[in-house]
């Protein structure tokens, strides 16, 4: 008797869990960086949060409901992931209409019109925040600057990034040296006292999501650590040979969405590779592409662009670094 298997789309996960269990330890991971930008934005973080996650909640349902004519999956918990992801890189203060467009596009187009979790060839909260740096780049470029907990909506004070410091005083012709003493300190900035999104001023609580993810195996190590390692050798020979020009690797780790892409959305399911070996050639390609985007690129980020280039090379990585077969091949001869 020949026995049929049915081969399912992506997600395929790389743990035993369920997919909603999956979600629920990405929120549980998620929530020192939250917690972290509400002590330093004030509760407007927490608002632009709540605001992020319903409006993909709801769209969701809404498409599924009302377009596709199937039953709602917001029991998986990936629109509540994707809508917290969303918050988590945009500034605090941007107008709500706004993040909502944002939502309506990471669901609508980059997630459900490819046919919903695991048919999606691109990160859902990355293509919204493209979407909308591109369409509201001013918007989505002011940046709150960290006042305290106390912080209320009106009194938002909006500056750049160290990022876009950097760039800017380099453009300038200022050396690096005396650019970085206007920037706070590296523990400051590994802290979480700077201006930025939301979800990637503070690198302590990314890392500590980051331990959890690992303890519970819901990722490995692979992604995250091939793409930092190649982003800190790249600024680092960079940095080596003109110092006054660039700015040290400690410095391009700590700052931008680094960790923040690195651990909780280069490593989404949907969208990366399943062997190791694409696992390794995906993570040295996002930090190599990064470390491009921002020692020569015209922004002074490049995580979310080089995520989503190499989301559109995934299927290639899977076709020609596939896992290993299950089983053996035996001999009949």
């Amino acid at each position: 008797m020949v026995k049929l298997y049915k081969v399912s789309p992506s997600p395929h996960l790389h743990s035993g869990q369920s997919t909603s269990i999956i979600m629920r330890d990405v929120l549980i991971a998620l929530i020192p960086s939250l917690l972290v930008s509400i002590w330093f934005f004030g509760i407007s973080a927490l608002y632009i949060s709540v605001i992020s996650v319903a409006a993909c909640m709801i769209s969701e349902y809404m498409i599924c409901r009302y377009l596709l004519r199937k039953e709602a999956t917001l029991q998986d918990g990936s629109a509540a992931v994707t809508g917290l992801l969303l918050a988590f890189n945009v500034p605090t203060q941007i107008p709500e209409w706004i993040l909502i467009k944002g939502a309506l596009f990471a669901i609508g187009i980059a997630k459900m019109s490819f046919g919903g979790l695991g048919n999606n060839p691109f990160n859902p909260a990355l293509a919204g925040r493209v979407f909308l740096l591109i369409s509201f780049p001013v918007q989505m470029t002011s940046w709150p600057v960290p006042k305290g907990i106390t912080t209320s909506f009106t009194d938002a004070v909006t500056g750049p990034t160290p990022l876009a410091i950097l760039r800017e005083g380099v453009e300038s012709g200022i050396p690096v040296g005396n650019i970085l003493s206007d920037i706070p300190s590296l523990s400051s900035l590994f802290l979480g006292h700077r201006g930025g999104s939301l979800g990637e001023i503070s690198a302590l609580a990314l890392l500590v999501g980051f331990g959890y993810l690992l303890h519970k195996k819901i990722i490995t190590w692979h992604i995250p650590i091939f793409v930092l390692g190649s982003l800190v050798l790249c600024t680092g020979m960079a940095w080596i040979i003109r110092p006054d020009l660039y700015a040290s690797p400690v410095f391009h780790l700590f700052t931008g969405g680094a960790l923040l892409g690195a651990i909780y959305m280069a490593t989404d399911y949907a969208t990366s590779p399943m062997s190791v070996q694409g696992m390794i050639l995906y993570g040295i390609s996002i930090g190599c592409i990064t470390a491009v985007i921002r020692l020569f690129g015209a922004y002074p980020e490049g995580m979310s662009f080089a995520i989503l280039i190499m989301n559109a090379f995934v299927p290639l990585i899977n076709l020609y670094l596939k896992p290993k077969r299950f089983g053996r091949e035996v001999s009949h001869g």
